[in-house]
């Protein structure tokens, strides 16, 4: 039996190692600006060796701070000795008056008015947007049912989608649960539905429509329409109806329009979505003939190491090794901050410059780019351009744009350069806008149109274009009436 022995061996082998500085550096680079800033945020509070630029802030004009309502120390000097002892005399401070100076000083963010003892709080100064499950409760409290029904409604307003519908719950087991008898549900659901929004609670599109119709007191034809062809009227099939109800075509065309007015989704009105703010991460100026690239910094914290941690280092105290740590991380954030910010200048102006006449003329002039386009340019790899272009935005004189908008796949014509998808979509529209309601055009007819301005595509691309704009086939952009 061989004996185990132990060997030393040389080997090379090449590795791609990450540091953890080049992780946080890509990090960065794929940040949103609002998750930059946020990020600024976290590490000034966790890393003491990190402070704002205050000075250079307020030099350039990007923030006016409020230091100036805070006093200043009082310094005293017991004696006048000299050297280091009189520097560090100098930095004593009597803080029981400072302290008591601050507090007499008014407070810089206070919503009261500085003339009114009583004010509002800042709670009073905040509203919020009643929701549809407030509403419908609000009405619910004046409504005279027993405590079973309300229960069951209770269990109903909160079982609603954000459409008001009520698709996924069955009414007989929350009826079970609330205690009502499950035969009398459907009738207290029907209550329900009579409230505003009319037809809220209901469990399909027909049910919607007609607890309308009912509380409007809309002709009988109306209510034929809506219980029995509703599949007719979203193709449009105005003869068919007309034939199965004994109706005249011009009768059909009114009962559509009546039916077209009402509300298909009860809730629309209570949405509550919050609007989405986009700041740029850079502009995009003309002067003269030429386009110049300005970084955003506006908002971005400016960040700097602090002195008394440089003193801290020179004079070698017991927490060197700990400052020493967070002095190479908050310089490698700051370098990095810096890097990223060049990066996507640096991008930017590559964009500007193969997009030129998009920026002189509009969408129809944008052409075709891929990221090996813009990777080869600035010498970059295409994982770091899609980084760099992913939730930053451009503000031009064309309008706010992602970076990504620019990429766009190529479109062949006849006897010009490729085109961009984008600009096609956008001939699409422009197309879709000028035609003729009553006498729209098909997908084909579109092909032709885009043939004879010399893009060559197929009908089911521009079906797929059509449909990425939202904008329906030509069956139902017909309008009759």
């Amino acid at each position: 039996m061989a004996g185990i022995e132990l060997k030393q061996q040389l080997k090379l082998q090449q590795q791609l190692v990450m540091t953890p500085q080049l992780q946080q550096a890509i990090k960065l680079l794929q940040l949103s600006r609002v998750e930059l800033v946020d990020m600024v945020r976290t590490e000034l509070e966790e890393n003491p060796v990190l402070e704002e630029n205050l000075e250079a802030q307020s030099r350039d004009g990007e923030r006016v701070t409020s230091n100036d309502m805070i006093p200043e120390p009082d310094v005293q000097v017991t004696s006048e000795p000299s050297g280091d002892e009189a520097i560090e005399a100098s930095k004593e401070i009597d803080w029981e008056k400072y302290l008591e100076n601050y507090a007499n000083q008014p407070p810089t963010n206070s919503v009261r008015n500085a003339s009114s003892e009583e004010g509002p709080s800042l709670e009073a100064t905040l509203g919020s947007r009643t929701t549809l499950a407030d509403h419908l409760m609000w009405q619910l409290q004046m409504t005279l049912v027993t405590e079973a029904e309300e229960r069951f409604l209770q269990m109903v307003i909160g079982s609603l989608d954000k459409d008001g519908y009520l698709k996924e719950t069955v009414i007989e087991e929350l009826a079970e649960e609330a205690g009502l008898d499950p035969e009398d549900a459907e009738e207290v659901l029907k209550l329900l539905q009579s409230f505003d929004p009319i037809g809220v609670g209901a469990r399909s599109l027909r049910e919607c429509l007609l607890a309308q119709v009912d509380a409007l007191e809309l002709d009988i034809d109306v209510r034929n329409v809506v219980e029995s062809h509703l599949g007719n009227l979203e193709k449009r099939n105005y003869k068919a109806i007309a034939r199965d109800l004994g109706l005249e075509l011009e009768d059909v065309y009114e009962v559509a329009r009546i039916i077209s007015n009402l509300e298909p989704k009860p809730a629309r009105n209570f949405v509550t979505e919050e609007p989405r703010y986009i700041t740029p991460d850079v502009y995009v100026h003309k002067i003269g003939d030429r386009y110049f690239v300005v970084p955003n910094d506006d908002g971005l914290p400016r960040l700097k190491i602090a002195g008394f941690f440089k003193n801290a280092m020179d004079a070698g105290s017991d927490a060197r090794e700990y400052v020493q740590n967070k002095m190479r991380s908050a310089q490698w954030l700051i370098r990095s901050i810096d890097q990223r910010r060049r990066t996507i200048t640096k991008v930017t102006e590559c964009i500007v410059e193969k997009q030129q006449e998009f920026f002189e003329k509009g969408v129809n002039h944008l052409k075709p780019l891929i990221l090996r386009d813009v990777a080869e340019a600035v010498g970059m790899h295409e994982s770091t351009i899609s980084r760099v272009t992913t939730n930053k935005y451009i503000q031009t004189p064309q309008g706010l744009f992602e970076l990504k908008y620019f990429f766009n796949s190529s479109i062949r014509r006849t006897d010009e350069d490729d085109i961009a998808s984008e600009s096609v979509k956008n001939k699409i529209k422009e197309i879709v806008d000028g035609e003729n309601s009553r006498r729209p055009y098909s997908d084909q007819k579109i092909v032709d149109i885009l043939k004879d301005g010399g893009i060559v595509i197929a009908r089911r691309t521009v079906a797929k274009y059509r449909e990425m704009l939202g904008i329906l086939s030509s069956t139902k952009r017909k309008k009759l009436f």
